[in-house]
């Protein structure tokens, strides 16, 4: 089997009975390595005892007074959001039930940053032995942010993070100035003759992905929601690439992002769409349930329609936890 995704921490953690992933000492530790919690060199002896306490015995419980005794309130906010971050992992049997847990919860206060670095390893876990980098490369959608660019028909997508950290780079690629940014210039474009490069570069996330005229890519993502879905709620579901929704009598829709949402809600009420929102449409599927039974009855057998678009700003970011909590489903289903 060829390695793909180590920045997911996927080897700092073992694999339970169920098939989820235990949340060990190393996986808590990696979070306390990251740079926004180790102490500075002019951090407070509090705040510096705290963590050297933890790295020593990560699951220790940690007494409000320790937090408060630190100086810096920007510190302390910190150190509250990841200790209550750490402990509802704690409290779950995997880390895919930790995730469930928060996300069917309240998401005030955590940051996107922790459900994405969740949703990657989760992912790892999940599409373990998965030997198609159109699958890998459609998965990084759901944990990092894309930037999207429209050219001849073809719909890129390409990294955001890696778009950001090239500005001001040269020479220029032909993907970066269709992209209309000035750097990135190792990006490629995804494509039959080039998918062996992408083991090598899985952690690089330097290839661009076409989702508009290349079958395989949304192809790709329709296996990556297929996959989630089944891991995370054990339900198994049939998701198909669409060219266009054109359905009289939708009962049901997903936005898997913030635009998207807004865009389907509009639909819903029978609005319509300016040019520019209809073009920023990147993507549409249909989802069906292998068992109706396990649907609400308003919806059966009838399709779930799942949306993604673009911000007008041209960014995607893909919110995997609208699937959890949006499907129809009758009732709450638990992950592995």
């Amino acid at each position: 089997m060829t390695e793909f995704w180590v920045s997911s921490g996927h080897h700092l953690t073992q694999r339970t009975a169920g098939g989820g992933l235990t949340v060990t000492d190393e996986l808590i530790l990696a979070y306390l390595a990251r740079p926004e919690l180790v102490p500075p060199d002019d951090a407070c002896a509090s705040e510096v005892a705290l963590h050297a306490a933890l790295m020593d015995a990560p699951r220790r419980h940690v007494e409000p007074a320790e937090i408060a005794a630190i100086a810096d309130a920007d510190a302390r906010e910190n150190w509250a959001v990841i200790l209550a971050f750490r402990d509802r992992l704690l409290a779950a049997r995997s880390v895919e039930a930790g995730y469930l847990s928060l996300v069917r919860g309240d998401l005030q206060g955590v940051p996107s940053l922790f459900l994405n670095q969740l949703v990657h390893l989760i992912l790892r876990n999940a599409l373990d032995g998965c030997d198609d980098p159109f699958v890998l490369r459609a998965a990084e959608l759901f944990f990092r942010p894309q930037c999207v660019s429209f050219h001849e028909g073809a719909v890129l997508l390409a990294d955001a993070e890696v778009i950001a950290a090239r500005e001001g780079s040269a020479p220029l690629s032909p993907l970066l100035t269709m992209l209309g940014k000035e750097a990135a210039n190792e990006l490629d474009v995804l494509t039959a003759e080039n998918a062996w490069t992408y083991w090598s570069r899985s952690d690089a996330f330097t290839m661009a992905l076409n989702l508009g005229s290349d079958p395989r890519s949304r192809a790709g993502l329709a296996r990556v929601i297929e996959t989630f879905v089944g891991h995370l709620l054990n339900v198994a579901v049939r998701v198909t690439p669409l060219d266009r929704l054109e359905d009289p009598d939708w009962r049901w829709f997903v936005g898997l992002d913030q635009e998207a949402t807004r865009i389907g809600n509009a639909l819903w009420r029978g609005d319509t769409l300016d040019a520019g929102t209809r073009d920023r449409v990147l993507a549409v599927f249909s989802l069906t349930f292998d068992d109706p039974a396990q649907v609400l009855p308003t919806v059966g057998e009838r399709p779930v329609y799942l949306l993604l678009a673009a911000a007008p700003d041209r960014s995607v970011q893909l919110k995997p936890h609208n699937l959890v909590v949006g499907l129809p489903l009758a009732e709450g289903r638990e992950a592995a």
